[in-house]
């Protein structure tokens, strides 16, 4: 779950094992045709020796690809099932694993893990390291998606010169809608100048009361909520959303359908469940919100959500992530998974079905916490495309999703 994992791991994600930051602590013709009847006339003769007049409607005129289906068309199937990759590079320097991931298997998108204290100037110099592997040979010359987790308190990526020092959530919340937006904007504007572009913030999960948020630990343990009922989580948590957007930052709004009424943390404990939210939620109103508002970006919660789909884990939910949020919810965006490297959620699954289920049940985007796993995850889902039509039209369709939020659409 991106940014609780772990203080009770005591993993380092400069070597973090989550994908989020973890916290450190708690036109038409008018002309008649020839041989159309002419009103009062009667019908016309037809010329001799030719064909009679075919009553079938002319062929529609083939549409012209669109900018973005020009894109994808031109992409390989490798440099395609790239763009579905999000993977984490140490905001210190990126790893050889990192850069193997965006050179070999194409990965199109990065976020900043760990902790950096560096500030603006060096967070861009990294970023820049990242972003010079764009090419024709590696991502099609696609831009990278560079994300970061700079949600505040206890889960702030990026600190020192340049960087605001982001209060938690519940503390953002006392400062009302209108004075967090503009706040907001300011911190995204910092991030925008270390050549970040997206924000894997805010967390819209409602915790259900004060009294149980420490017992909550992977949101209210860390004050990561906005508050304590969905309509206050919406005006404030998608108020923290719109000041991002205002400075150039995506949002990526998270944990969809909330993590708000679980007990453990699905970085660091198994069989993680929520037993009370439906699909009709009132906890799934500021998710609604933020899409109606325009967000391209939902992060799925990693747990299972026993009264939606008890057998599936939200990224492998076709449930959750294609009935829920693209059919109920209207979402054309990207869904975004939490971390499916080294969350001990996934620890069941092998690391190449980790990815084949998610893309599977509709997801758009993977992160991966361990570039290691790439290795394994992108061959697997180009070897299942090329041999299952259906799994492929799932890789095209999510590819494009992708190219046309970098496109701006």
């Amino acid at each position: 779950m991106f940014g609780a994992a772990a203080c009770s791991s005591g993993t380092d994600n400069s070597g973090a094992s989550s994908a989020e930051a973890e916290p450190s602590v708690p036109p038409t013709s008018s002309a008649t045709p020839s041989n159309t009847p002419v009103r009062g006339t009667g019908p016309a003769s037809p010329t001799p020796g030719a064909a009679p007049p075919s009553s079938a409607a002319p062929a529609p005129a083939p549409s012209t690809p669109s900018a973005v289906e020009q894109q994808l068309a031109s992409l390989s199937l490798e440099q395609r099932v790239g763009q579905l990759f999000m993977v984490a590079a140490k905001a210190t320097g990126a790893e050889p694993a990192t850069m193997e991931a965006l050179t070999k298997y194409h990965a199109g998108n990065v976020y900043l893990s760990g902790r950096s204290s560096a500030g603006t100037a060096a967070t861009a110099g990294i970023v820049t390291s990242l972003t010079s592997t764009v090419s024709a040979a590696t991502s099609g010359g696609v831009p990278l998606f560079v994300a970061t987790d700079q949600e505040g308190g206890f889960v702030q990526v990026l600190s020192g010169p340049g960087f605001s020092t982001i209060p938690t959530a519940l503390t953002q919340a006392s400062s009302g809608p209108a004075r967090l937006r503009s706040d907001a904007a300011v911190w995204g504007k910092e991030l925008r100048s270390a050549g970040v572009n997206v924000n894997l913030a805010p967390v819209l999960d409602t915790v259900t009361s004060p009294e149980f948020a420490p017992s909550n630990a992977p949101i209210g343990h860390f004050q990561r909520e906005y508050g304590f009922d969905p309509a206050n989580v919406s005006s404030l948590g998608n108020a923290f959303a719109d000041g991002m957007k205002d400075a150039g930052v995506a949002p990526v709004v998270k944990h969809f359908p909330g993590l708000g009424r679980v007990v453990p943390n699905t970085d660091v404990s198994k069989d993680v469940r929520d037993t009370a939210t439906t699909r009709q939620d009132p906890s799934l109103v500021p998710f609604h919100t933020a899409i109606k508002a325009g967000t391209q970006w939902v992060m799925v919660s990693n747990a299972y959500y026993d009264k939606i789909d008890p057998a599936n884990i939200a990224p492998f939910s076709p449930v959750i992530m294609d009935s829920m949020l693209r059919a109920d919810a209207g979402f054309k965006g990207i869904v975004l998974s939490d971390d499916l490297c080294s969350a001990e959620q996934l620890d069941a699954w092998s690391t190449a079905d980790r990815a084949l289920n998610f893309f599977g049940a509709g997801g758009t985007m993977l992160v991966c916490a361990d570039p290691a796993s790439i290795p394994a995850m992108h061959p697997a889902v180009v070897q299942k495309a090329q041999g299952d039509p259906a799994f492929r039209a799932k890789v095209d369709a999510a590819a494009l999703t992708v190219l046309r939020v970098k496109a701006g659409q």
